[in-house]
């Protein structure tokens, strides 16, 4: 066929664990183009073959219509022969020089976020629900190129069913790398300071939403780490938690269960709105009204409080059980690195916490919550 042209693209940037590789097949299949596209460790690799048209239009569709999370930071071409591919596919990783990067994690989407909800759904109450669009990423890969087995999911082989997203080009779970569901994936345990297990799955999360409704101190093991928590309002246990972890002053962050909540205890611009909805799900410092029911230990003497919204289905569903605010501090002594691990946490955190929330799937990094004004 005459004027078949044969493109060679190097992207690099933040174009893993993004659903890159699968924007990328769809546009090609819709363009009716041929070739290949593959992660390595400096970024995202095409080859796209077809009429000049429709060549053109995918260079440019492919930098207006990449997936949100994508951040292109530059974009090279090389015109080649044709070599006559008969198909679009997604090649296996390569190596090479490591200058990928990797996206901080990302806040719980709205469609996970309905399913978790949903009695209907497979993954109705199951906290480590995750799509292309949202999930951890930074805490969990080992190395590059981002792939499940270069991530802490390598534990966790994928059933039928998520093996079947996995693959599919037309689903949103199609290579999302740390893709799991209650038959195949993590799962919840709740943990004495003497590493017993007292209940497992919802159960566990239940008893634990109970014991911070009772006054305890619950250490949480996260996406990046552990928090403590206990309920904002109860001043006694605010205060337990202070004399515990050592630390007699210094501000509290909060976790909310809803924006409307929120409003009821602090004043809030649009700005800070946006930020506190944002896909990073930082901490941003608000102005508390003077009616608000947060305990006064929280943040003594300070008008501000650090809040944020649940990031996570586990921290969904935790706050959703209570419908109250949390304070959800750090899980270290004061000046301490973040605790990561559940024996650490035992050992570490036995003197702090009441009761620990644990899971089973490795954090392979600590992260901090970000913190904005």
């Amino acid at each position: 066929m005459t004027n078949q042209l044969r493109c060679r693209i190097t992207i690099k940037g933040a174009v893993q664990g993004v659903g890159f590789r699968p924007f990328v097949y769809r546009l090609a299949t819709e363009l009716s183009l041929t070739g290949w596209v593959n992660n390595s460790a400096e970024g995202v690799f095409i080859e796209i073959e077809g009429q000049q048209a429709p060549v053109e239009l995918f260079l440019q569709r492919l930098e207006t219509e990449k997936p949100p999370l994508a951040l292109i930071k530059s974009l090279e071409t090389a015109w080649l022969e044709p070599v006559g591919y008969q198909e679009f596919e997604i090649r296996a990783s390569v190596g090479g020089a490591k200058t990928a990067i990797v996206l901080p994690d990302i806040s719980t989407c709205s469609q996970c976020l309905a399913e978790i909800f949903d009695p209907q759904n497979r993954r109705y109450l199951y906290p480590f629900t995750n799509c292309t669009n949202c999930g951890p990423r930074y805490s969990i890969v080992e190395a590059l190129p981002y792939d499940r087995p270069h991530t802490t999911m390598k534990h966790f082989p994928m059933c039928p069913e998520c093996l079947q997203e996995y693959e599919n080009p037309l689903n949103r779970r199609f290579h999302a790398q740390p893709n799991a569901c209650p038959q195949c994936g993590p799962h919840l345990e709740l943990w004495n300071d003497r590493s017993e297990v007292l209940s497992q799955h919802h159960d566990a999360l239940l008893a634990a939403a109970e014991a911070i409704k009772q006054g305890k101190i619950l250490a949480v093991k996260g996406l990046g780490g552990f928090h403590l928590m206990v309920d904002a309002g109860n001043e006694t246990a605010v205060q337990l938690l202070r004399s515990r972890k050592q630390r007699p002053e210094k501000p509290f962050a909060l976790m909310y269960p809803s924006l409307a909540k929120v409003k009821q205890d602090c004043q809030i611009s649009e700005i800070e709105e946006k930020l506190l909805l944002s896909p990073e799900a930082p901490i941003v410092l608000l102005r508390r009204h003077s009616h608000s029911n947060i305990a006064p230990g929280v943040a003594p003497g300070n008008p501000y409080v650090g809040v944020m919204l649940p990031y996570t289905p586990l921290h969904h569903l935790l706050m959703a059980e209570l419908g109250f605010p949390v304070v959800a501090t750090s899980g270290n002594l004061s000046d301490e690195p973040i605790c990561t691990d559940e024996t650490e946490a035992i050992s570490r955190l036995q003197h702090i916490a009441d009761i620990f929330l644990v899971h089973n799937r490795p954090i392979a990094r600590a992260v901090d919550d970000s913190l904005v004004k």
